[in-house]
């Protein structure tokens, strides 16, 4: 029997909910964590297509229809977790397309258990750079 994989990224109900409005509103999404100089909890959420994912950038998988990315080096420091990707009132000082909509998107983490962690690293490293998704 196979083992279910292990994510790296997961979204809560009230995350979910609020990606599904901002999908109808602006169509297919991307997500990208990079740490920087806005909300450094908070991971920007914009269009396919108009976010550039860089060959060091990772790919953590794909939470509700939604390709989930960080930046190489802040993946460096957060590897070890699962992040946990929230939807929260307010209002966030990003450009990410929830800015103006009254709740925000707002990233939560947990250590990985040791038995996630060694079926997390059975297949090896993540991959970087921007990656086919449906």
């Amino acid at each position: 029997m196979l083992a279910t994989p292990v994510a790296r990224a997961t979204v809560t109900p009230a995350a979910a909910a609020l990606l599904h409005k901002l999908q109808a509103l602006h169509g297919p999404l991307v997500f990208h964590q990079s740490g920087g100089c806005c909300d450094g909890s908070a991971p920007m959420c914009d269009p396919r297509g108009e976010l550039r994912i860089g060959f060091r950038d990772v790919y953590l998988g794909t939470i509700a229809d939604t390709p989930f990315y960080i930046g190489g080096e802040q993946y460096e420091y957060w590897k070890h977790t699962l992040l946990i990707i929230d939807g929260v009132r307010g209002r966030g000082s990003g450009f990410s397309v929830d800015a103006p909509e009254g709740g925000r998107f707002l990233t939560w983490s947990r250590w990985y258990r040791d038995a996630e962690w060694e079926r997390l690293q059975a297949p090896g490293e993540a991959p970087r750079g921007e990656q086919s998704v449906v």
